[in-house]
């Protein structure tokens, strides 16, 4: 048997019909997504919908397929590496008080869809790293689809080596410390850009 090389899947449209064989089966792929992917509240769809508003304001969501397990989330048309991390105040399931904002920052070891390897060094594999906060704190009038109710941090990733204290995860009140005051989402292309040279200068 021949080595199985990576798949570079194509986006869907949604029209797409599940069958049985040649017979169309009577629900398509908008429908998959609707079942699977409609609590945008919910942590892991939270994550996956930040990764796409960032994509979205990068101008790099057209015509491309989110690859989970990839080093970092996404490669701007100027080549910075950009990873998002997610969190909210507000969660799905019930609260006794809004949750404590924690991101997770550890260094990886990339793996390689090329190799089916991981490299032997840990670090972090980007650039730039954007904090998407859903930072509205009323249940009632929650909307993740307002950008509105985003707030963004962006770091380059030599900021986040260079701490003293834990390189593991960084709460609100220090990131704010190092990204100051958070951007919205049509400023996110420039303060990424604006990181990324800052990255450079650090190297």
């Amino acid at each position: 048997m021949s080595p199985l090389g990576p798949i570079d899947p194509s986006p869907y449209q949604g029209t797409e019909m599940f069958h049985e064989a040649n017979s169309p089966l009577h629900f398509n792929v908008l429908s998959f997504w609707q079942w699977a992917f409609s609590d945008l509240v919910t942590n892991a769809t939270r994550g996956v919908l930040a990764e796409y508003l960032v994509a979205q304001a990068l101008g790099v969501a057209k015509d491309r397929v989110r690859e989970e397990w990839a080093p970092f989330d996404m490669v701007t048309a100027n080549g910075i590496k950009v990873e998002v991390k997610s969190a909210a105040y507000i969660q799905a399931w019930q609260q006794k008080q809004l949750s404590r904002i924690i991101f997770r920052v550890p260094m990886t070891r990339a793996w390689n869809k090329h190799t089916n390897r991981q490299s032997n060094e840990a670090r972090r594999q980007a650039d730039v790293y954007v904090f998407a906060l859903l930072a509205h704190a009323d249940q009632r009038t929650l909307d993740s689809l307002d950008v509105c109710q985003w707030e963004f941090y962006v770091l380059p990733t030599s900021a986040l080596d260079g701490r003293a204290r834990s390189q593991h995860s960084i709460t609100l009140p220090s990131l704010k410390k190092l990204a100051g005051d958070p951007v919205g989402y049509r400023v996110l292309r420039a303060a990424v850009a604006q990181a990324a040279g800052q990255q450079r200068s650090a190297q």
